[in-house]
């Protein structure tokens, strides 16, 4: 089938190679000059595992390719693909749908027979409904259809999510679309994939609730470790121990500093304002927002309690900066609150991430990056793990307790074993442990 995928972003990018590697004919159409110029010399814009060699393998097998101008793509496509970005709107924390509007516009005009237009994007109830009408207003004769078909990617583990998804989720009102989008995902037969079809105002919604659910979860655990720190409890055995249960499961049970990234902060807070204008409050996704902002901004004090309170005049090391690993995405990691509260406490912060440091650089003034973990730690009073990367899962703690100026560490991952790290001769705080 031949796809035009509309947005180079990380959902495009990805969801267009793997379309492309299912064997469809797929062009990727963005309206940034070098973005397209990067991708046409085979260089990735952004850091996924393996996203690299598979563009670089569907644009040799002649599957996969890359456009300024998308007129030619969207004109000869059986499914064009909204997958542009839907940022939280300044203000009123709505989502920002002025991208999917133009992107609605532009294709309402170029479309020849019938085609589907398929929202990738993340966007709120009824949207489907509002890109419907922007075309059919231009283009009263256009055959068309408009479907809803979330993405439901990991970063970091976007491709395995693609091609072994636990679900495929297509809102869908007209019959020949349906029939389209079975087509397009018919590869995923062999892996027995469930395709869910739905109303396409369901569709739209299922994502938001997913999102805000594992929000949730993550927030829930979050306030056990709190708990936990209280009472003399352990949060991984306590995570452990209702995660054997079939109904509630073991992931996003991990304790840590907060959630962060592309999808949840923007999604939680863009249900939140749906359902207040529905007349329908989340109250559980409202608190879950509000104990996740504050979570992110305490871990500051964390820092310093590990230091008697006193961070003046104090060096810290950081170790990560993405909101999680395996990423180059900086878009609400935690570390963009810890890192300023911290020289706020007049502390100076010198950090290394794998992959964060460019991006980081523009987000973070004041910080001074270093070249590698060690570099980080050298001179520090505390060294502090903020993302989970593996290599700082192996650090040489011979080396690490040589290079601070005082045996500090603030594991904000659980990384390490508390009664090891004290035996290490460390000054070893973690989350939800004691």
């Amino acid at each position: 089938m031949r796809v035009a995928m509309i947005g180079t972003g990380y959902v495009g990018l990805v969801s267009g190679a793997c379309f492309a590697d299912f064997g469809h004919d797929v062009t990727c159409v963005d309206k940034d000059p070098s973005k397209i110029e990067r991708l046409e010399r085979g260089e990735i814009p952004i850091f996924e595992p393996g996203l690299d060699d598979l563009v670089a393998t569907n644009v040799r097998d002649g599957r996969l390719s890359f456009a300024l101008d998308g007129a030619e793509a969207i004109r000869t496509a059986d499914a064009v693909f909204i997958a542009v970005g839907t940022p939280s709107r300044r203000g009123d924390g709505h989502a920002d749908l002025s991208y999917v509007h133009a992107a609605a516009e532009e294709i309402a005009g170029l479309i020849e027979g019938f085609t589907v237009i398929v929202t990738k994007s993340t966007v709120p109830v009824g949207t489907g409904d509002e890109i419907e009408a922007i075309i059919r207003a231009r283009r009263p004769d256009a055959d068309f259809a408009v479907v809803s078909n979330p993405e439901f990617l990991r970063e970091g583990a976007a491709i395995e999510d693609f091609k072994r998804p636990d679900r495929i989720v297509v809102g869908a009102e007209d019959p020949r679309s349906q029939a389209v989008m079975r087509e397009l995902y018919r590869p995923l037969n062999l892996n027995e994939t469930p395709i869910l079809f739905t109303g396409r105002r369901t569709s739209e919604l299922i994502k938001y609730a997913a999102n805000a659910f594992l929000a949730m979860k993550i927030t829930f655990i979050n306030e056990m470790a709190d708990l936990c720190e209280k009472v003399g409890a352990d949060v991984q055995q306590v995570a452990r121990g209702i995660g054997l249960d079939n109904r509630i499961g073991s992931k996003f049970l991990h304790a840590g500093p907060g959630y962060g990234g592309s999808c949840f902060p923007k999604d939680t807070l863009a249900l939140v304002r749906t359902a207040v204008d529905a007349g329908s409050p989340v109250r559980l996704i409202e608190t879950t927002v509000e104990v996740n902002d504050a979570r992110k901004k305490a871990m500051a004090g964390k820092v310093a309690a590990a230091l008697d309170g006193d961070l003046a005049g104090k060096t810290v090391a950081l170790l990560g900066l993405t909101f999680k690993p395996n990423t180059d995405d900086m878009r609400d990691a935690p570390s963009l609150d810890v890192a300023p509260a911290l020289m706020a406490m007049g502390a100076t912060v010198q950090a290394f991430d794998p992959e964060g440091m460019g991006e980081a650089a523009h987000l973070l003034p004041g910080v001074v990056f270093k070249d590698g973990p060690y570099d980080a730690v050298a001179g520090a009073d505390v060294v502090v793990i903020m993302t989970e990367w593996d290599q700082f899962r192996a650090l040489d703690l011979n080396r690490v307790k040589l290079l601070l100026r005082h045996p500090v560490m603030v594991d904000l991952r659980n990384v390490y074993r508390p009664d090891d790290m004290r035996a290490r001769g460390f000054r070893y705080a973690s989350i939800g442990r004691v």
